[in-house]
């Protein structure tokens, strides 16, 4: 999709300002406006989506399910770009979403926004909710532009609490707020001991989507079929069939599986549920580096045309996942000045109606000192990820592996 016009660039002060920590006041200039090539910022995200996921599994999910929203890590790592006053923090981030400006950042996110994550329920498209959330420490003189940039541009619940001498409360607002944002399916967040006297900030951001098949498929032909595991045993699971022609596309070494959900009046978007199936049991984890390492790879590996299937199914699954997502990351230089902690867990589910999907991501940060006309067989029966993606922009909503599909928590 090519950018609109007139786009307008949204910059904060990118000066040094005083530390949250010190009794200093920390002011935010105003959204400004300005040219961005926001296509081409964009572009740059989605390839942030698959390093991140790569970087992610190696460390905390080799060989295991896994799911995780880049988008909502993105909201919540713009947010703190945008209202951080310490440089290496913000210097990180720019360095880390490969973004030139928190101006950059704030048009993607501004983007993302108002066309991506709008709800498309009553015109028949998917059901999307995204909700934003700040809390600072109270003892901390917070500036009215900042708490200004909070409410009306990234349109986020802020408050000032106390972390100082009640952090297990604060903790628990936090976490009652995801649940709350996520109709009760995420909850437990900030786990025990995650919040301090020492937190000053907890950035918050919930993601939920809920989408139907363009074309479902029928209850009565799902069946149970063996799925194959790395350690060369098998595991009985529920497989949806069709004999529906279907986007699919194999390349060298993989196969690309795209699924619309149904748009009906909901027409200036498209989102898709992609599967990335390699040709070998065991080839996932060197796919995802090739996905990873290979810029542009999303976008060049989209199914365009329908193809005769053959032999034809994916497993229904339902799998949740938490991490903290600055264990995978390296930034040792950041921590020599703050300590930052960024957690994050998602749940998505898919069955014969469509898919369901939700996160919920939270930034704490505390002092230290892809046809031919032959059929085409695609039979998801090893491991494999899977994504959900809308395709105008390329926005990456959903990344997921399934190494299990009997297995529903990942925690």
């Amino acid at each position: 999709m090519n950018p609109k016009e007139q786009k307008q660039k949204l910059s904060t002060s990118e000066t040094a300002s005083p530390s949250l920590s010190k009794n200093t006041d920390l002011v935010i200039t105003s959204p400004s406006l300005s040219n961005v090539d926001v296509g081409e910022a964009m572009k740059k995200q989605n390839d942030v989506a698959m390093f991140l996921a790569e970087k992610v599994i190696s460390v905390v999910a080799k060989n295991s399910n896994f799911v995780f929203s880049p988008a909502s890590i993105n909201a919540i790592l713009t947010m703190v770009a945008a209202t951080s006053s310490e440089e290496a923090l913000r210097s990180f981030i720019l360095s880390f979403l490969k973004s030139s400006s928190t101006d950059e950042l704030n048009a993607v996110f501004r983007e993302i926004a108002s066309l991506v994550l709008v709800d498309g329920s009553e015109s028949g498209g998917p059901k999307i909710a995204a909700v934003n959330g700040a809390w600072m420490e109270q003892s901390l003189p917070v500036d009215p532009s900042m708490k200004d940039l909070f409410e009306n541009f990234f349109k986020a619940a802020f408050a000032q609490v106390d972390f100082r001498f009640k952090g297990e409360q604060a903790r628990m607002e936090a976490n009652s707020w995801a649940s709350k944002n996520t109709n009760g399916l995420i909850n437990n967040l900030l786990p025990p001991g995650s919040v301090s006297s020492d937190t000053e900030c907890i950035y918050g951001n919930a993601l939920y989507f809920k989408g139907a098949w363009q074309n479902k498929f029928y209850k009565s032909l799902t069946r149970d079929k063996e799925f194959h595991l790395l350690d060369g045993t098998s595991v009985s699971v529920p497989f949806m069939h069709s004999s529906d022609k279907q986007y699919i596309t194999d390349y060298d070494g993989f196969k690309v599986l795209g699924l619309p959900f149904r748009q009906c009046g909901d027409t200036n978007r498209r989102f898709s549920m992609y599967f990335y199936l390699p040709d070998k049991k065991d080839g996932l984890n060197d796919l995802v580096k090739r996905m990873a390492s290979t810029p542009g790879f999303l976008e060049s590996h989209i199914p365009e045309y329908k193809r005769e299937v053959g032999e034809f199914r994916i497993p229904k699954f339902k799998i949740e996942f938490g991490f903290d997502v600055s264990s995978a990351l390296d930034k040792p230089e950041l921590l020599e000045l703050v300590s930052v902690s960024l957690y994050h867990k998602a749940w998505v589910e898919i069955d014969e109606d469509g898919a369901k999907a939700m996160d919920i991501t939270r930034f704490v940060l505390s002092r230290t000192s892809f046809g031919c006309g032959r059929k085409m067989d695609f039979v998801a029966d090893h491991p494999f990820l899977f994504m959900i993606r809308e395709d105008e922009t390329g926005t990456v909503l959903f990344v997921g592996q399934i190494f299990d599909p009997t297995k529903s928590s990942s925690v």
